[in-house]
């Protein structure tokens, strides 16, 4: 795979803006919690602000993805990126503490029109049996980070402070657009001259989706989802405050266990990738999530909650892939930004609604009961993936 020049420069390029990514969200998470006293609805207010671009631009970002050249998209979404960094490093300086929120949303809205572009790269350049290998190997740079990004994000807070948290992200997003620019050209044929008008585009994306029932399920699954992983992405923290008595900081060592447990998870899918069916790794990742995260909302004992999230971590990565590989075999190269568009925010969008009450039912209720609900709900999805299961029901009849 690496002998592959487009799979080397992204990685490269990944690792710079996973490198940007986490210090900026750790050094907002705890510098939010200094400002605002640990307040679960200002925690909540971080996510949304990282995910709701995602739900409003994803669609409209993968149809222009289609439109545009991929290589010049990514570039010029990374410069952008490291330039609204700046603006929002300045006006803190000079105004308000929210100010810092303003830089995860600007950030994640050019990352809408930077990561479709990245798969259309990889559906024109890189063979198709080795898709799956490429999509695990991006599983597992995130675990990677996962283990060592909330550590070097918490160092960097602790010892430096926001605003040189902030210049460090800048600097990560502008190495990664000069990594980028050193692809070869585009090919002409992306360019939108040659494409139908953005509203018929958008509208075939729609109908391509609609039209296949393998997406239309994965959308259905991901709305679910959406929900289940909303109402605890902001309460993690609270894990380690309220049920195991940990200060804030504790948080990165469950993020680490988790990272190292999807390292071995994607590495063991790399190994495996031929021999799954994409909809069956989502599954059984869905599931496994299902009662890994009851365990961590009723869990008030440090060693349960570690290995609860060794095993759930372990099984992330084949949710990924699953999801990835889907998109990937079900979708012709000429849809991959629109139906990736179209499909993703599907899913942020309910992530941004749960996430947006998840501090509300926090109060009114209590971790478990917000955890359990989750839980049932990533059940749920594993339960919508049925119909695309055909081995398992063919098992079913000759049972029969």
């Amino acid at each position: 795979m690496f002998r592959n020049r487009y799979v080397r420069t992204v990685v490269v390029s990944r690792i710079l803006l996973q490198l940007g990514i986490w210090i900026r969200n750790f050094a907002i998470l705890l510098f939010v919690t200094d400002m605002t006293s640990n307040d679960p609805q200002a925690v909540s207010l971080i996510s949304v602000a990282e995910y709701a671009p995602i739900f409003i631009f994803g669609i409209i970002g993968g149809t222009f993805a289609d439109r545009w050249r991929p290589k010049r998209t990514m570039v010029w979404s990374d410069i952008l990126s490291s330039l609204s960094v700046v603006v929002v490093l300045i006006a803190l300086m000079y105004g308000p503490w929210y100010s810092v929120l303003l830089g995860t949303l600007v950030s994640a809205i050019f990352s809408q029109f930077s990561q479709p572009s990245a798969m259309k790269l990889f559906k024109q350049h890189v063979p198709a049996e080795e898709l799956q290998g490429v999509m695990a190997m991006f599983q597992t740079m995130v675990a990677v980070f996962m283990v060592i990004g909330p550590m070097i994000g918490t160092i960097i807070y602790q010892n430096y402070g926001i605003e040189v948290s902030l210049a460090i992200t800048a600097g990560m997003f502008l190495l990664s657009g000069w990594v980028l620019s050193r692809l070869p050209k585009d090919d002409v044929e992306s360019e939108a001259s040659q494409s139908p008008s953005f509203r018929r585009e958008l509208v075939e994306g729609f109908r391509y989706v609609y039209g296949n029932i393998a997406l239309r399920t994965l959308v259905m699954t991901f709305a679910v989802t959406g929900l289940a992983s909303g109402l605890i992405q902001p309460l993690m923290l609270f894990v380690a405050i309220d049920n195991l008595g940990q200060d804030k900081t504790f948080l990165q060592w469950l993020l680490m266990v988790n990272g190292l447990a999807m390292l071995v998870g994607g590495a063991f899918i790399m190994s495996a990738a031929k021999k799954l069916q994409p909809q069956v790794m989502l599954a059984i990742g869905l599931f496994v999530s299902a009662l890994g995260t009851v365990v961590m909302g009723w869990s008030e004992n440090v060693v349960i909650t570690m290995v609860t999230q060794l095993i759930t971590g372990f099984f992330y990565p084949w949710i990924h892939v699953g999801i990835q590989m889907m998109i990937m075999t079900n979708t012709k190269g000429a849809f991959i930004g629109r139906v990736g568009g179209a499909v993703t925010p599907v899913f942020m969008g309910m992530m941004v609604i749960a996430m947006s009450i998840a501090g509300y039912m926090m109060h009114q209720f209590s971790l478990l009961t917000v955890f359990t609900v989750s839980g049932v709900l990533f059940l749920a999805g594993a339960l919508i993936l049925g119909p695309l299961l055909p081995k398992r029901r063919k098992a079913e009849s000759v049972a029969g």
